[in-house]
């Protein structure tokens, strides 16, 4: 067995609450219990933006049990501290681009940016947590709700989350972030009905699962919900700072390389979950 398969089966694991982290809690972060239930992952009814990555129309029938997850995405000042105590590596700082939070005077509570996935899941693993899956993200994304957002159909703009609006005859550059061409505080805009703060816009968010274009009718449906044991990608999910609203919706997929150029990363930010107990 390969260390790959054995971490995905130490993950499935920890999905399926048959293991708790062995490692302790560094601090306490905050966290809220997420109840187990049924619901209709990807694609919501209705939903015209849909791509095929995220399943039929509809979606697919699948069963989360409980977990924690982070109520915040991890700041800079949290990350900071992990790099301190010798386990996270540095990463991308706001010298390097301005759009880096890591360094910058200031941004302490800024969501931490510019991480690629194994810098985010050694973030998680030392609060003693991992990243989410992505039939777990989903269901503490949408907090109830079968709509394409937390709040329901109405579309996402800069009252409701850190995007980049539709701006017609603007450059990208001028409307990222809701005009300020970064991302904000942690915690600028109201939670969904979870608590859960950024869930959409902000950062996109690291997950646990290698990238499968057709993940939700050849894995998650037939209750693999850990998804394929190997992959080239990881999905990222939550749409962010510099990305339009269809990116927002809560079934929309992105997909990365665990590592390769840090440019790529910029968008890119950690939310931890934990054991349930």
């Amino acid at each position: 067995m390969t260390l790959q398969q054995k971490q995905w089966l130490i993950n499935a694991a920890l999905l399926l609450g048959l293991l708790v982290s062995p490692q302790g809690f560094s601090s306490s972060p905050e966290t809220v219990l997420i109840p187990g239930g049924s619901y209709q992952l990807g694609c919501s009814v209705g939903d015209s933006e849909c791509d095929t990555d995220e399943g039929p129309a509809g979606g697919v029938r699948v069963t989360v049990n409980d977990f924690r997850i982070g109520i915040h995405e991890v700041s800079v000042g949290e990350y900071r501290a992990c790099v301190d105590a010798g386990i996270c590596t540095v990463p991308f700082d706001y010298r390097r681009t301005h759009y880096c939070n890591y360094g910058a005077p200031g941004r302490d509570n800024y969501p931490q940016n510019c991480v690629n996935w194994e810098q985010a899941l050694q973030y998680c693993q030392w609060q003693g947590g991992r990243l989410a899956y992505d039939v777990e993200w989903e269901w503490a994304a949408r907090a109830g709700s079968s709509a394409e957002f937390p709040w329901g159909n109405a579309p996402v703009d800069c009252s409701r989350a850190v995007i980049d609006p539709f701006a017609p005859g603007k450059a990208d550059t001028e409307t990222d972030g809701c005009w300020r061409d970064l991302t904000w505080p942690r915690g600028s805009f109201p939670p969904n009905d979870y608590g859960l703060f950024d869930m959409i816009g902000g950062t996109s968010e690291w997950l646990m699962d290698w990238y499968h274009p057709r993940a939700h009718r050849e894995y998650y449906a037939k209750g693999m919900l850990t998804g394929p044991q190997e992959g080239q990608r990881k999905v990222v999910k939550g749409g962010s700072w510099d990305e339009k609203p269809p990116a927002q919706r809560v079934s929309n997929r992105f997909a990365k390389p665990v590592t390769g150029n840090p440019d790529l990363y910029g968008s890119n930010g950690i939310r931890c979950v934990y054991p349930a107990q």
